[in-house]
């Protein structure tokens, strides 16, 4: 390399806390996928191993909350990160761990996926995790992504609702979360039987959008991990809130619309997409 040659840009690094998905559908592998799609550069924090296909989850092995410490501050001492996700924890002890490392971090925007179950309905977070999750890590979190069941469980013990019934307002849910210290909160409306999936943002003062997308069919394996990781992508790249959930809304639908069924279960978003079809564009011509 000549003096006169540029250095190639770094680009903006995204790490990511979560499971390993052996399927590659959610998890740890999703986010990967998700964010070196968009163009920045993902680091992992394992925090469990899971044994599961894409029909359901068999079995939640957490990694030692120590473990999870030491791998998120080798990372973090070495290298400048523009944005945190969260996704599952598997104990308490993790979601502690994590808390004490972000919390040397507050000027880094933290998105939290909480993934309290899989789509076929395996828990994935007792009473103990959730109110771990809410009292350490949600007054430390710039955007929380709950679809419609997880914002009602969220809300129910923060004294909102009873039992995760459908009737509890997804508003009053949204303000127990932004009261119990997130700044915003992006509830998705997947499970709702609404002709199209209204997806609402809302901050300190109310709605700040709501999207409406074509409600597609089959049931989809990661679609949680690819929108809350698509947005970390986006903040990490300096995108305002709005930008940030509306782009990672707009990528993650695209992802579900090209999806495929590799295996017996459930869909898997593409989050390559783009590429496949520039590839058969490039055949056309």
């Amino acid at each position: 390399m000549t003096a006169a040659a540029k250095v190639p840009a770094v680009p903006p690094a995204v790490l990511s806390f979560a499971a390993s998905d052996p399927t590659g559908g959610a998890g740890i592998q999703a986010d990967i996928l998700t964010v070196a799609s968009l163009g920045c550069h993902p680091l992992s924090v394992l925090t469990a191993i899971t044994v599961q296909d894409t029909t359901g989850v068999e079995g939640v092995l957490p990694i030692d909350a120590g473990w999870v410490a030491d791998q998120a501050r080798a990372l973090l001492e070495d290298m400048p990160v523009a944005a945190f996700k969260i996704g599952l924890l598997g104990s308490v002890e993790v979601i502690a761990a994590i808390a004490e490392v972000v919390a040397d971090y507050p000027d880094i925007p933290l998105v939290l996926d909480p993934v309290l179950a899989s789509g076929r309905g395996d828990q994935f977070a007792d009473e103990e995790m959730i109110e771990a999750m809410i009292g350490l890590l949600l007054p430390q979190t710039t955007l929380i992504t709950p679809n419609s069941l997880e914002a009602r469980r969220l809300a129910q013990q923060l004294g909102v609702g009873e039992d995760g019934r459908r009737d509890s307002g997804l508003a009053e849910c949204a303000r127990a979360l932004l009261d119990a210290g997130c700044e915003q909160v992006l509830v998705t409306g997947t499970h709702e039987g609404t002709a199209q999936v209204v997806n609402t943002l809302y901050g300190s003062h109310g709605v700040i959008r709501s999207d409406r997308w074509e409600r597609l069919p089959g049931s989809y394996h990661g679609s949680g991990c690819t929108l809350a990781s698509a947005v970390a992508a986006y903040l990490a790249c300096g995108a305002g809130i709005g930008d940030a959930a509306h782009g990672a809304q707009e990528y993650t639908w695209r992802t579900l619309a090209a999806g495929y069924r590799p295996g017996m279960g459930q869909f898997i978003p593409d989050r390559l997409f783009w590429s496949r079809e520039e590839t058969d564009d490039a055949d056309k011509g």
